[in-house]
């Protein structure tokens, strides 16, 4: 998809926020990243499901899954925003965000327990993307002794099956994202 400037379709899929991802299922469209994955949960079940049986797991599931989202995303974002003095405290700010996501994790392997579920998802560009970026930008966000749960996270997802099968090479994402730095 084009997005400088908008492809036609993007705009007449998605008038409200004018962006991707959006998935089309029966001419139908479905946008966002959180109401696409769990779209996909409730409508294709044959496998098991990305969210707890139980209306408590649930809830604290989209709970972290929207604090990753509205929260620590964006506060990811700012740390390129700044640079000298301001530039780390935004990276304290993101380190202390990652500190109670991290608490989340303390005695599991994952978020949804012993599988990957939606706070694990929702988490992927962290996993990804966030140690590519920090060589791009030459800062250290993430580090085993900062958040020693959350990098060992972050090993096991990377190195689970179904995700080394499913995600882009790191070197296709580093490629993209040296380009997109550039253009900034």
């Amino acid at each position: 998809e084009s997005l400088s400037p908008k492809s036609p379709e993007i705009l007449k899929y998605n008038p409200v926020h004018k962006k991707l991802p959006i998935l089309l299922h029966n001419g139908k469209p479905v946008v966002e990243s959180l109401v696409i994955v769990e779209y996909i949960d409730e409508t294709w079940t044959s496998g098991s499901s990305i969210l707890p049986a139980d209306p408590l797991g649930k809830s604290n599931a989209r709970f972290w899954a929207k604090f990753i989202d509205d929260k620590l995303m964006p506060a990811i974002m700012n740390i390129r925003r700044y640079q000298g003095e301001e530039q780390v405290k935004a990276i304290d700010e993101v380190v202390e965000l990652f500190k109670l996501l991290e608490n989340e994790l303390k005695g599991k392997k994952f978020f949804g327990g012993d599988t990957i579920g939606l706070v694990d998802i929702t988490a992927n560009f962290i996993a990804l993307w966030l140690g590519i970026h920090q060589e791009i930008m030459g800062i250290q966000v993430v580090s085993k002794e900062k958040l020693p749960i959350f990098c060992k996270w972050i090993d096991e997802y990377l190195n689970y099956s179904i995700i080394k099968q499913s995600l882009p090479s790191r070197d296709e994402l580093s490629a993209v994202l040296l380009s997109y730095h550039k253009s900034l």
